[in-house]
């Protein structure tokens, strides 16, 4: 989102309001309208305080909002010649509206793509605060759910970056440092990150690395991986890649609420509503970027519609919080016209997709949520990864929330984490 820097923010030369400060209006109004959604949800908890607080650190990040991209726009990939180590911080700064009793950073980290190549990612370090020894704070390393795919989406750069980190809160109180990578191409222009599992993980794994530059919060190399439903993707991708990419950190488990376990499946189910054709937009035009190389020439056309290779692009700018409306308009139409045959069976497409879904055994300890009232991800496709993992030996603690739905999933299951947490970490 372009930052308003003249000496009149917000006009044209005839001085009426210019067109691109209009567009940076409606997003901004859009974010308030998504984050008073969470409010509302918030409102329910049993603390009226909580609520306050939230709405006071809301404030603060809409105040601050404008000046924030310059932190983005002003960072550039490093020539993979002089690329540093994975985790290295480019550059921080600041955030303000963070929990009480805790400082939070903006960062700029390095860590790498699909292709293994050097890339810089944003993201977020959020500490208790004060001084302790290092190595002292167990790294949960959050990976956050969908919110689109574009740089503007990424949290970190909203007015609430703190809002989509389920269980914050509460994981600080625990004593822990708690990251949270934006993906590549999500803050930081990049490659495409989205359900594309070697990314993903490096980004969520580097993170971590990254929260041990920051002198003074204690982070160790002691991690839990923590994520919900493209996050829950991401965290399993992050642990099944962790021995081999990231040995040196300690990886004491994973736990992920409604994941996105197996991606031909997600297609197939959702592809018939809204949620569907928007997810399947963003995945879609990540793989066409990501795997050009493997795919047909205008790969798009080969499952999708005419209509839905026009929409895929379009769809791929615009984010869920504060856009929504934009990609009911343009996904309404194709329900039910979207795909022209099925990406879970077509040349190519079917082996990116199984290459992006994480059927390797997890080694460490596996926490699993689900919302028995998810209609997004559904119960039964969480089961059968469940019992796979059960198969192939995982140690597997499981739980499903009668009324809990996709949405509710992750804060619902919060105590239960809280608590697999501690036996992790004794």
């Amino acid at each position: 989102m372009a930052a308003q820097r003249d000496s009149e923010p917000g006009t044209a030369e005839d001085g009426a309001p210019s067109e691109h400060a209009a567009t940076r209006r409606r997003r901004i109004v859009g974010r308030i309208i998504g984050v008073a959604a969470l409010v509302a949800f918030i409102v329910a908890a049993p603390a009226v305080a909580r609520l306050l607080d939230f709405g006071v650190r809301v404030g603060e990040g809409a105040a601050v909002e404008s000046s924030v991209e310059g932190f983005y726009g002003s960072a550039t990939p490093t020539p993979a010649s002089t690329a540093a180590p994975p985790g290295t911080i480019v550059r921080s700064e600041p955030v303000v509206g963070a929990p009480d009793g805790a400082t939070a950073l903006r960062v700029v980290y390095h860590s790498t793509d699909v292709e293994g190549a050097d890339i810089l990612v944003s993201g977020i370090i959020v500490a208790p605060s004060g001084q302790v020894a290092a190595g002292t704070r167990t790294v949960v390393s959050w990976a956050h759910p969908t919110t689109g795919t574009a740089p503007h989406c990424a949290p970190s750069s909203g007015i609430a970056p703190f809002a989509l980190i389920e269980g914050l809160t509460d994981l600080l109180a625990d004593g822990n440092v708690v990251v949270a990578t934006d993906y590549a191409g999500m803050g930081i222009p990049g490659p495409a990150s989205f359900l594309i599992g070697a990314t993903e993980a490096a980004n969520v794994l580097d993170i971590a690395r990254a929260a041990q530059h920051v002198e003074g919060i204690g982070a160790s190399d002691r991690v839990v991986l923590w994520g919900h439903s493209q996050g829950g993707h991401a965290a399993l991708f992050a642990a099944q890649r962790a021995a081999t990419y990231a040995p040196e950190l300690d990886v004491r488990g994973v736990a992920v609420a409604a994941p996105a376990s197996d991606l031909a499946a997600l297609l197939q189910d959702d592809i018939r509503d809204v949620s569907g054709v928007t997810i399947g937009a963003y995945a879609f035009n990540a793989y066409a970027e990501a795997y050009a190389d493997r795919l047909p020439t205008d790969p798009l056309s080969t499952i999708l519609s005419p209509a839905g290779v026009v929409a895929v692009p379009q769809m791929a700018k615009l984010c869920l919080l504060g856009q929504n409306k934009e990609l009911h308009d343009i996904a309404d139409p194709m329900i039910g016209s979207f795909l022209t045959a099925d990406p879970a069976t077509a040349p190519v497409w079917s082996e990116l997709l199984q290459e992006n879904t994480p059927t390797e055994r997890i080694t460490v300890p596996l926490f699993v949520a689900q919302g028995a009232k998810d209609t997004l991800i559904r119960p039964t496709v969480t089961a059968a990864y469940v019992a796979a993992q059960e198969q192939a030996g995982a140690t597997v603690t499981s739980h499903v929330y009668l009324d809990a739905d996709h949405a509710t999933i992750a804060l619902t299951a919060l105590s239960d984490l809280r608590g697999w947490m501690r036996t992790l970490v004794r």
